[in-house]
């Protein structure tokens, strides 16, 4: 029969088991809520970049230091399904974007985006042949690298900031 200070001992070490178990756990839901998150890419929207079931990391913590800016691939809160999406920044605030016979303007500029394959064009998704957007304070406007596979900006308009959650880092 063991002594009573060997059955302490081993409550003692089981104790000390499971609460490191916990403040693992509790540190990673942390970090992966608030630093570092694995995502895998949904859907052909981001094609050529980035492609379907693929893995990145998502980085939710670089736009506490900094905004957004264009060209960073970004997650974000969908505005249509509430899923998350993966996109492009084009646009910040104070921008305007400007699509006109398949042509994308940001600031009266043609835009250069050498991410995509030569050629591809970025129309409109309404009736009208062209579409203004201005990006008021505080929003995004984005879109997917694959111009005829996605619903982004061109649809719901910019973005507000707080929808946008991370940086994915590839």
């Amino acid at each position: 029969m063991p002594a009573a200070g060997d059955r302490r001992s081993v409550w003692r070490q089981l104790g000390q088991f499971a609460l490191v178990g916990v403040l693992a756990f509790a540190s990673y839901l942390f970090i992966s809520h608030f630093f570092l998150q694995s995502v895998r890419v949904v859907g052909i929207s981001m094609a050529p970049t980035l492609h379907d079931a693929d893995r990145y990391l998502l980085n939710r913590w670089v736009f506490h230091l900094r905004d957004p800016r264009p060209a960073d691939i970004v997650v974000l809160r969908d505005p249509l399904d509430q899923g998350c999406s993966v996109k492009r920044v084009i646009a910040v605030p104070g921008d305007t974007v400007y699509l006109r016979d398949g042509i994308l303007y940001v600031n009266g500029k043609r835009m250069e985006e050498p991410y995509l394959l030569p050629g591809t064009a970025t129309f409109t998704m309404s009736r009208s042949n062209d579409q203004i957007f201005r990006c008021a304070k505080d929003e995004y406007f984005v879109l997917g690298d694959n111009r005829n596979n996605s619903v982004d900006s061109r649809q719901y308009g910019p973005v507000p900031r707080w929808r946008i959650l991370g940086l994915i880092v590839h």
